[in-house]
């Protein structure tokens, strides 16, 4: 029973990552055709959007050689969402705001399977919180920083707290020791809800205000006095 019962968790984990590196790396490689990058370049943005996250969570857990690399699905799952990405654009296109909204769906995925795969590793709490809140964010960073723009999670509506809240469903889910399905489906709704209702609405954690800046000319006076 206990065997069957680990046999599940471990599919469903891999289910859901192999599910979040797809949709990520659709995000990567939309931006990428629409930043002109040639067929290599989509490639490319599309495996470091959809595995850059789990990477860096399975090197910190000890799962090493990390699954992005050493199991030929992860790549499989990459290059074929770059290949629709680059052949149908204009279809993939004619959702509204792509990037956006695959960018969440990839999101929600990576945080609950980052989570549990952490509680599989025997991480404490806390830190599966982390882990999956770094998982579902590190592949859009990557994206953000190969194309030029300022990785999503720094500048726009919530985006890491929608991350850290869904996986921490699933924590408390295991605490409870309530059904792993139950507890990342529940957390996976949880984070795609909550960052498609602050994209529309706006909601945004507190930002600096603007500085008022010097002027030149009261500068320039200041100092050849």
């Amino acid at each position: 029973m206990v065997v069957n019962e680990h046999i599940l968790i471990d599919t469903l984990l891999v289910a859901l990552d192999l599910g979040g590196t797809f949709v990520f790396a659709l995000s990567g490689a939309t931006a990428g055709v629409r930043h002109r990058l040639d067929l290599f370049g989509v490639l490319v943005l599309s495996f470091a959007a959809g595995n850059s996250g789990g990477i860096a969570r399975d090197v910190m857990i000890g799962a090493v050689p990390p699954a992005a690399v050493s199991d030929w699905r992860y790549v499989a799952v990459s290059i074929l969402a770059g290949l629709i990405t680059f052949f149908w654009y204009r279809a993939i296109n004619r959702l509204n705001n792509p990037v956006l909204v695959f960018d969440a769906g990839g999101l929600a995925l990576f945080a609950v399977s980052g989570a549990g795969k952490a509680l599989a590793f025997h991480a404490a709490p806390g830190a599966a919180m982390l882990l999956g809140m770094l998982t579902g964010i590190g592949g859009g960073m990557v994206r953000d920083v190969l194309v030029g723009q300022i990785p999503t999670v720094l500048r726009t509506e919530l985006y890491a707290v929608a991350a850290l809240l869904g996986s921490t469903v699933v924590v408390v889910g295991s605490i409870l020791h309530l059904p792993s399905a139950a507890a990342a489906g529940a957390g996976a709704v949880l984070c795609f809800g909550l960052r498609l209702t602050a994209m529309r609405r706006g909601w945004q954690l507190p930002i600096a205000g603007s500085l008022k800046q010097p002027d030149p000319e009261t500068n320039e006076r200041s100092y050849k006095q």
